[in-house]
């Protein structure tokens, strides 16, 4: 999805107290920036609890070399002042939010625009841009894995509302990773939409650009947007448009068909829309399926939201990476189960309204590898 303007948060960096945990330490309830390694045999992933994000997934290609397929960065100070949300949890409301403003139960709020006049994942500082509590981290074993927590306040980015956030990676057999989110509104009404913004490159990280991957997902609909990739509020179907993906499909083959977006009065190619995933909006169902040829690497994706952001790295431009790789345009891709994109202000979306004493926000994901 197109991204705000760089934020310098350098201010930050001064209270952040970096640390590197041993596996199998106990972590609990600490509250400093940390990488922490889930291992389960060949089958990795680091997070960190800055911004909730994942850092790495590596497991084995067809050949048995092991690679790690999440673009970021090696440093927490980069990703403090990364403008592109590598592998963060975005929130309190992912996606966009028309004119940074919405009414609800009468009330007009107003958010903090960081995207034009739009608000984007939450403002300039949300859940991607502050420091979760570790609650609980187990390396390895049968099934490692790490809870984050963190509280939003009340009047937070504009958002009304008390919210407490947990989201849970963990690893299982063979191949899965599985994020569990959960938030519970704790005094008001709050709008909550949580996404997961890994960016994916099967061939590893810095390998090139994703143009040959193929792709398929499993939507007949999606939301046409406007100038801006605000939603019309229509369903359209993507039968007979470059954005039907129901049969696997390089990402290329349509690629120059599809507006992602502009910089500087130029047009930018490239997908970076919401589908509507088939199915019921609320079972956990298969979203998407990506093939990269050349390593052999696969993946599916599973959620149980009503849609899913499908971003093809548009505004990727020489991006100093990881291990010094540096990342262009294309060079990955981002799958973002969500609620549809500012839904607070299209009454005749899926409502992402939660409200104490109510059902709690809930949103899970889980991905298959294979090689």
């Amino acid at each position: 999805m197109a991204r705000a303007p760089l934020l310098l948060l350098l201010p930050l960096l001064a209270a952040l107290c970096l640390a590197s945990l041993a596996p199998g330490a106990n972590a609990a309830g600490r509250k400093m920036v940390g990488v922490y390694e889930l291992r389960k045999g060949d089958f990795s992933a680091k997070v960190t609890n800055w911004g909730a994000t994942v850092t790495s997934v590596v497991f084995p290609d067809s050949k048995g070399n092991l690679g790690d397929v999440v673009l970021g960065y090696d440093t927490i100070a980069e990703y403090v002042n990364g403008s592109s949300y590598f592998g963060a949890l975005v929130g309190r409301v992912a996606n966009r939010v028309a004119k940074a403003r919405f009414v609800l139960d009468g009330k007009v709020y107003h958010l903090y625009a960081n995207d034009g006049k739009n608000a984007l994942h939450g403002g300039h500082r949300g859940f991607s841009k502050v420091i979760w509590t570790v609650k609980e981290y187990v390396s390895g074993g049968d099934s490692p894995h790490i809870t984050l927590y963190y509280h939003s306040f009340d009047g937070e980015q504009g958002f009304p509302g008390a919210l407490d956030v947990y989201v849970t990676y963990e690893l299982s057999s063979p191949y899965v990773l599985s994020v569990r989110m959960n938030a519970t509104a704790l005094d008001k009404a709050t709008p909550v939409n949580l996404a997961q913004h890994t960016y994916w490159n099967l061939g590893g990280q810095g390998s090139g650009d994703v143009l040959g991957n193929t792709v398929q997902l499993f939507a007949s609909q999606y939301t046409p947007v406007d100038a801006t990739l605000i939603p019309t509020g229509q369903l359209a179907p993507v039968a007979g448009t470059p954005y039907d993906l129901r049969a696997p499909t390089a990402v290329r083959e349509h690629l120059r068909q599809v507006v992602g977006g502009s910089s500087n009065g130029s047009t930018i190619y490239g997908y970076d829309i919401n589908y509507v995933v088939d199915g019921d909006a609320r079972a956990l169902r298969k979203v998407a399926a990506v093939r990269d040829g050349a390593s052999g690497r696969a993946l599916e994706l599973w959620a149980d939201q009503p849609g899913v952001q499908f971003y093809t790295g548009n505004f990727l431009q020489d991006v100093k990476g990881k291990g010094g790789r540096v990342y262009g345009q294309y060079g990955a891709l981002c799958l973002e189960t969500q609620g549809f994109p500012d839904a607070v202000n299209h009454p005749d979306f899926p409502s992402q309204i939660v409200r104490p004493g109510q059902a709690a926000y809930k949103h899970d994901m889980v991905f298959k590898f294979s090689f």
